[in-house]
């Protein structure tokens, strides 16, 4: 079912959002990007004269009540932006009552989903190196079941609008959908442009197709730089990881990030390009440092040259240089990760550019542009860049297990 084609009037619907925002150590909004993000699908179903129900998390409280990670704090955000004030369950598990007196054009927020260990469906308390652990992680996923069966109760309608969690299986995510029928679970307006998006890049590519994967270490996006050896005409590989790929093929590299156990998978993904015809191309030319701070010392080396005490922390010139040709001679561009340590303004320079070039080729070579992942969205954020490109992912971490190739469970449970 799609949200469009669904009439909210009359129903109440229970929403799964990603108001997992940023707070100021007074609990104050920092960041309310993600409560705008879910205002189009939470205003479709007012406007239809339905209610709505949010559910969300908030931080890592690990099955716990923690009242430094309550939503609770947002409720006046979201009442503001909503232009409806916001009702609110301190206990989402026994929100009975608050859910079924709702009258159309009324609004209730649960609290913290992950204040239950039933959420996550993770066993609390015990290792998993425990004799126990496989019958106590068993039982968790039958009560997860029943926590999902009750969200449900709540509600006539499933939306699904929180991609950021959408590569988790959670009792809000996925299971929740079991108690809804075909013609009652849809994603929300969010979640539709997020899976357009990552089919745009993935499966309707127009080539030349460049990726642009920074980040510190290559064990955390192997899976995803492989699957896209099968997609790209060009693979740039930039920040800490590209030093592993250095090291591989014999350089120096000083003091800089590798990992020496994955010498062999980056001599693999070398060999790999190689095979596919993928140009691949690593930073020729590195800000340098001599210990890891803003205010150290630099210099600029080629890449395969760094001296013993020295780090690489940027990538220079000849690097941008090179990889704006590329970048502007792409049609389909796809950028996660920065390409330098981007915390440090003094070595934020590379992944500005990269940043700059990005919008460039989408604004004035009509290219389709996916943005994603923390630092590459702060970049197009800093250097407001954000509308200069054609899609900025909101989940980090679902774009980059769906860009791996993996089903997402959280669009999974409503679109199979």
């Amino acid at each position: 079912m799609k949200i469009d084609q669904f009439n909210f009037a009359g129903k109440r619907a229970i929403v799964r959002v990603d108001f997992n925002v940023p707070l100021d150590e007074n609990g104050h909004i920092t960041d309310d990007t993600r409560i705008r993000g879910a205002l189009p699908t939470l205003k479709k179903i007012l406007s239809d004269g339905g209610s709505v129900i949010m559910m969300s998390h908030m931080g890592k409280p690990k099955g716990k009540v923690n009242a430094k990670l309550s939503l609770g704090q947002i409720v006046g955000n979201v009442s503001e932006h909503l232009g409806v004030k916001v009702k609110f369950a301190d206990d989402c598990a026994h929100a009975d009552e608050a859910a079924a007196t709702l009258k159309p054009g009324e609004a209730l927020l649960l609290e913290n989903l992950r204040f239950y260990p039933e959420e996550e469906g993770k066993p609390v308390g015990i290792d998993k190196s425990d004799p126990a652990y496989d019958e106590a992680k068993k039982a968790m996923k039958d009560q997860q079941k029943d926590f999902a069966k009750k969200l449900a109760s709540y509600a006539d309608v499933y939306v699904n609008d929180a991609f950021g969690t959408a590569h988790r299986r959670h009792a809000s995510t996925a299971v929740i959908a079991d108690y809804f029928g075909d013609d009652a679970k849809m994603l929300g307006y969010l979640m539709e442009k997020e899976v357009a998006a990552i089919d745009n890049v993935l499966k309707n590519a127009k080539h030349p197709f460049t990726a642009i994967i920074g980040g510190s270490k290559v064990s955390s996006k192997l899976g995803v730089i492989l699957n896209l050896l099968e997609r790209v005409d060009n693979l740039i590989i930039g920040g800490g990881m590209a030093y592993t790929f250095i090291k591989a093929q014999g350089g120096k590299i000083g003091n800089s990030l590798h990992e020496d156990d994955l010498i062999g998978e980056a001599l693999n993904v070398i060999a790999k390009a190689k095979e596919k015809g993928v140009k691949l191309s690593l930073p020729t030319e590195t800000v340098i440092a001599d210990t890891f701070a803003n205010d150290a010392q630099r210099k600029i080396v080629p890449t395969n040259e760094i001296p013993d005490g020295w780090m690489g922390m940027d990538t220079a010139e000849a690097s941008l240089k090179e990889w704006h040709d590329i970048i502007l001679q792409s049609k389909t561009i796809l950028w996660n990760g920065p390409v330098g340590v981007f915390e440090f303004e003094n070595f934020a320079h590379g992944t500005g550019e990269v940043a700059k070039f990005v919008a460039e080729a989408t604004q004035e070579k009509g290219a389709y542009s996916l943005v994603g992942g923390g630092d590459s969205v702060a970049a197009v954020n800093k250097f407001h860049l954000a509308d200069k490109v054609s899609y900025v992912s909101t989940g980090g971490g679902a774009m980059l297990e769906a860009i791996e190739g993996k089903v997402l469970p959280g669009v999974a449970a409503i679109q199979k």
